[in-house]
C-alpha cells in the first residue's frame, strides 16, 4: 500500500514538472514567431548595434524575442512591471492595502487589477515601439519595415494588437504554470530567457580558445570564478536574520505550557533583484533617448554613461544603495511587524513591546540593508570589470545572475515542499487505512 502510494504521488510529481517544461517550450518556440510587417534580419542587426542600451536588458529578459521582434517581442516585462506597481501602490494606497489583509479573494482582486494595468502598459509599449520602427533605420541604411507597411495607421494597429496579444499570451502561461506546474510561471519565463543565452555565450568562449584569442588557463581560472561567485549567491540569497521571539505562557491552575520560541526572518538580499533594475533601467534611458533625439547634450550625457565608465558605476552603486532602502521602506512596515506581535502576545526578549520592538526591528533591518546593498553592488558592478579585463564575450554576474540562481532556489524549495506534502498526505491516508482495518 506505501508503495502505490508513494508511485502515484512520484507521478503527479513528475506530470507537473513535464507540463512545466511543455508551457516552456510552448514560450521558446513563440520567441521565434515574427511580427507581421517587420524585416527581421534588420531588426536583429540594429538591436545588435544597440546592444548596450535599455535594449540590450529588455532583450535579456525576453529570451532575444525583443532583438527579433517577435511575437513576443515585449515579453513578460509588462506584467512584472504591473505587478512590482501594485506591490508598491499596496503600501501606498488604503483600498489596496485593505484588500491586501483580506487574504484569498482580496489577493484575486489585485491579481485582476494588474492584469489589466498589463494590457494597458502593453498597449502603450506596443504603440510607442511601433512608431520608433517606421522611423528607424538599420546600421545599413535600410528601413525596419517592409515596404508595404511603411507609414500608415494599418501597421501600428496590427503590431498593438499582436504584440498586446503575445503578452497577454504569455501572462496566461505563466499562470498556467503557477497552478498547474511546479515553481512561479512569471519567474520561469524570465528565467528560460536568460538561460537560453548561456549556450550561445559558451560557444563564443570555445571559439576564442580556438582560434587563440583568449588561453585555456584563463578560461579555467573564469570557470573557478564564476562557480566561485554563484556559490556565494547562493549563500548571501539564502542567507536570514533571525530575530528570536517568544510568547507568553498560557495555562490554567497549576498547569502551564512552556513558552513557545519562534523567530522572525529578515532576508540579508532583502530587496531582491528590485534595486539593480530600477538603476540599470534610470542610467540606461539617456542612452536610449539619445537614439531617438538628435541633442548634442544629451550625446554628451549618453558618452560620459557608458557602462564601462567609472562615472556609471559610481552612480549605479549610488542608485542600487538608494533603492535598497528606498523598496525596504515602501514593503516592509517594522510598526505594523510589532503590533501583530504584541496583539497575539510575542515579544523580542530584551525589548519592551510596541514602538520599542518597532525600533528595534528597524535598526535590525537598516543594518541588515547595508550588507545586501554591498552585496548588490559589487555583484552588479562585476560584468563590467570582467568584460574590460578579461574581454570575456557575454555578460557575467548582475540582475542576470540573481534572477537565474533565485528562480532555481525557489523552484527547488517548491519542489521538496510539494514532495514533502504528498509525503505527509500519503502518510495520512495510510494510516487512514489501518485504522479502518483495525476497526474491522
Amino acid at each position: 500500500m506505501a508503495s502505490s502510494l508513494d508511485n502515484s504521488k512520484n507521478s503527479d510529481l513528475v506530470k507537473r514538472i513535464l507540463f512545466t517544461l511543455g508551457m516552456l517550450a510552448i514560450y521558446r518556440v513563440g520567441v521565434h514567431v515574427p511580427t507581421p510587417g517587420v524585416d527581421s534580419v534588420q531588426v536583429m542587426s540594429f538591436f545588435q548595434a544597440q546592444s548596450a542600451g535599455i535594449f540590450g536588458l529588455f532583450n535579456t529578459f525576453s529570451g532575444g524575442a525583443l532583438s527579433q521582434f517577435s511575437v513576443f517581442a515585449l515579453g513578460i516585462m509588462p506584467y512584472i512591471s504591473a505587478s512590482i506597481i501594485f506591490q508598491l501602490l499596496t503600501s501606498a494606497v488604503p483600498y489596496l492595502e485593505t484588500l491586501k489583509k483580506e487574504g484569498e479573494q482580496g489577493r484575486k482582486k489585485i491579481n485582476q487589477y494588474t492584469r489589466y494595468a498589463t494590457v494597458v502598459l502593453a498597449v502603450v509599449q506596443g504603440y510607442a515601439i511601433s512608431s520608433w520602427l517606421q522611423g528607424s533605420l538599420s546600421p545599413t541604411g535600410k528601413s525596419l519595415v517592409i515596404a508595404p507597411f511603411v507609414g500608415g495607421i494599418p501597421f501600428t494597429v496590427m503590431t498593438v494588437i499582436t504584440l498586446v496579444a503575445g503578452t497577454c499570451f504569455i501572462m496566461w502561461l505563466g499562470e498556467q504554470i503557477t497552478d498547474r506546474g511546479i515553481g512561479n510561471g512569471s519567474s520561469l519565463i524570465i528565467f528560460t530567457g536568460i538561460a537560453s543565452s548561456i549556450p550561445g555565450g559558451a560557444s563564443k568562449l570555445f571559439t576564442l580558445v580556438k582560434s587563440g584569442e583568449m588561453s585555456a588557463v584563463l578560461v579555467l581560472g573564469l570557470l573557478l570564478l564564476m562557480v566561485a561567485v554563484i556559490a556565494g549567491v547562493i549563500f548571501i540569497e539564502v542567507g536570514q536574520r533571525r530575530i528570536p521571539v517568544q510568547y507568553s505562557q498560557r495555562g490554567q491552575g497549576m498547569q502551564s505550557m512552556a513558552a513557545p520560541q519562534s523567530h522572525l526572518p529578515i532576508k540579508i538580499n532583502f530587496s531582491g533583484v528590485i534595486p539593480p533594475i530600477f538603476a540599470s533601467s534610470l542610467l540606461m534611458f539617456p542612452a536610449t533617448m539619445a537614439q531617438f533625439v538628435n541633442t548634442p547634450w544629451l550625446k554628451a550625457l549618453q558618452n560620459t554613461l557608458s557602462p564601462s565608465g567609472t562615472i556609471y558605476n559610481i552612480l549605479f552603486v549610488g542608485l542600487i544603495i538608494f533603492f535598497c532602502f528606498f523598496y525596504t521602506e515602501i514593503v516592509f512596515n517594522p510598526a505594523e511587524v510589532a503590533e501583530n506581535l504584541k496583539k497575539y502576545g510575542g515579544f523580542v526578549p530584551g525589548v519592551r513591546a510596541g514602538k520599542s520592538t518597532s525600533d528595534y526591528i528597524q535598526k535590525v533591518l537598516d543594518r541588515v540593508n547595508v550588507g545586501g546593498a554591498i552585496y548588490l553592488s559589487t555583484l552588479c558592478v562585476l560584468p563590467g570589470i570582467l568584460t574590460n579585463a578579461a574581454k570575456i564575450p557575454f555578460y557575467f554576474g548582475g540582475t542576470s545572475l540573481l534572477i537565474l540562481v533565485g528562480v532555481a532556489l525557489d523552484t527547488a524549495q517548491q519542489i521538496q515542499s510539494y514532495l514533502i506534502t504528498q509525503k505527509y498526505d500519503g502518510f495520512l491516508k495510510g494510516a487512514k487505512i489501518r485504522s479502518r482495518r483495525v476497526q474491522y
